[in-house]
């Protein structure tokens, strides 16, 4: 079995340049010694001995995940994305724990990384209060925090890396009134959330500076799990059905993410609906399955490979430099214009889409 004297000998450097490169650091050499190291390496075959690294640092090349539910597609695309990163630029493994949405679970399942000897998790949550987290944080496990913005957060210690959601929402809603639509709806499971209650923001923002008068509600679907992550498409399926029974109906929603919108326009459709025809409909998220919905749904990217690259990059640079200052990073939306809008029924000429 090859050692890492092998692997320096045969690529003629010292054993900390074989380290700097098994752990990330290739910036601390050239760009021809990194790449001879890491040929070295494939042609011996070296694999590190994890359990003899731990023993010397105390900590395991593990980078804890904790999400609120990958039965919500969004997270499972996150996670993916960490996953991936992690493992081909720093090489380091991801911990994946589904927390539910519980305060008290999250604290619990972060107090087991440190115990693991875990030296940095990613959170994926919408709690404002980060309190629950500030015991873990103490005993020196550095905390990446997705999906709250700044004024939120309650620790200074905590890195915080965010999508902009206020724009996300206005964006959505401003999409649908530059296409006529005035009477507007947002759709979500029950249960408020920071990322949730943001997007609301933006989407009654567009609407109050509209140059027209907008009517903006807000729907809740009841869920029977807390925040519905589990049934999201269900969800969607009965608030179509719901909005297509209201006289005064809206003709254009925007739904809180994909699979709820995918679920949306399928109770739109039993209802007797048609999508743009009838009712616009915009999703957040832009999962890869929106451009194959029928029709393919226009929907609010999240950048979310610059996102997940951020979140470890962070976690790495807080595991080697635990003193190093905590950060607020946030990353704009776009919005992906698909065939799910056209102007309003009212508005439409005999024949055509937009």
């Amino acid at each position: 079995m090859a050692t890492i004297q092998d692997v320096a000998r045969l690529a003629k450097v010292s054993i900390s340049s074989v380290s700097n490169v098994l752990n990330g650091r290739t910036e601390r050499l050239r760009p021809d010694t990194a790449e001879r190291i890491q040929q070295a390496i494939q042609l011996l075959g070296y694999r590190p001995n994890q359990a003899a690294r731990q023993l010397k640092t105390g900590k395991m090349p593990v980078i804890g995940l904790l999400v609120p539910s990958t039965a919500n597609p969004f997270y499972g695309q996150i996670a993916a994305a960490l996953e991936s990163y992690a493992q081909t630029r720093h090489g380091y493994r991801v911990m994946l724990c589904n927390t539910h949405r519980d305060r008290a679970l999250e604290a619990r399942m972060l107090e087991d990384l440190s115990g693991f000897g875990v030296a940095a998790a990613i959170l994926l949550s919408s709690f404002d209060d980060e309190r629950h987290v500030e015991d873990a944080v103490a005993r020196g496990l550095a905390v990446i925090s997705y999906d709250r913005a700044p004024g939120t957060a309650g620790n200074r210690g905590i890195d915080h890396v965010y999508a902009d959601n206020v724009e996300a929402g206005r964006l959505a809603a401003q999409h649908l009134i530059d296409h006529g639509h005035r009477r507007l709806a947002f759709v979500m499971p029950a249960g408020r959330t920071n990322s949730r209650d943001r997007k609301i923001q933006g989407f009654l923002r567009a609407a109050g500076q509209a140059a027209e008068p907008v009517s903006a509600q807000v729907y809740e679907g009841r869920a029977i799990t807390a925040y519905g992550d589990s049934e999201l498409a269900d969800i969607g399926y009965e608030l179509g059905q719901r909005l297509a029974a209201e006289t005064a109906a809206p003709t254009g929603v925007v739904t809180v993410n994909d699979t709820l919108a995918m679920g949306l326009m399928a109770g739109l459709r039993a209802a007797g609906k048609r999508v743009p025809e009838d009712v616009s409909v915009v999703g957040m998220d832009n999962m890869v399955l929106a451009a194959f919905t029928s029709p393919p749904l226009t929907s609010i990217a999240m950048p979310v490979e610059p996102m997940a690259q951020a979140m470890v990059d962070r976690a790495v640079l807080r595991i080697t430099e635990p003193d190093a200052p905590a950060e607020q990073l946030r990353f704009d939306p776009a919005l992906v214009p698909r065939e799910s809008v056209s102007p309003p029924p009212a508005a439409q000429p005999s024949g055509s889409r937009a």
